[in-house]
């Protein structure tokens, strides 16, 4: 399966902040839409970072309660991997696993086209486990053939 069929149930909705948005803001636009990150992109439509409830806490425990009047740009994470939607899903996972990442970018054609989390990809884990299991229990009573 490939990251286009999770994008194609899900939805490819992104949610972004500016880079001038200031972490206050980003911390609202996290509860508000009840996500754990969001892409920071200048025109909605490219990848400039991507910032997390984790970047967020490090940089409290770093530098304080004064970091909520910086910009998201002070705290975004800049080195951003992305996808296409045309990846494996085994693939993304894979890279997730080992890169530790919750969320990754999809993009095509250098613009976003979705984001993937942790929670996707584990989701479509489970249905396609769900499947085989089932099949596997109709070849086994005869209900199926």
């Amino acid at each position: 399966m490939r990251i286009s069929d999770i994008l194609r149930v899900k939805g490819d909705q992104v949610v972004t902040v500016t880079p001038d948005a200031t972490v206050e803001r980003l911390l609202g636009v996290l509860a508000e839409h009840r996500i754990g990150a969001v892409v920071v992109s200048r025109d909605g439509t490219t990848v400039d970072g991507i910032v997390s409830e984790r970047d967020v806490v490090r940089a409290l425990a770093g530098k304080g309660a004064g970091i909520l009047a910086l910009p998201v740009s002070e705290i975004q994470t800049t080195q951003v991997r992305t996808v296409s939607p045309e990846a494996q899903v085994e693939d993304v996972e894979r890279l997730m696993t080992l890169r530790r990442f919750r969320h990754v970018p999809v993009t095509a054609d250098g613009r976003l086209a979705g984001v993937v989390s942790i929670g996707d990809v584990v989701k479509h884990r489970i249905e396609q486990l769900e499947t085989e299991r089932s099949t596997l229990e109709g070849y086994i009573t005869g209900e199926r053939t």
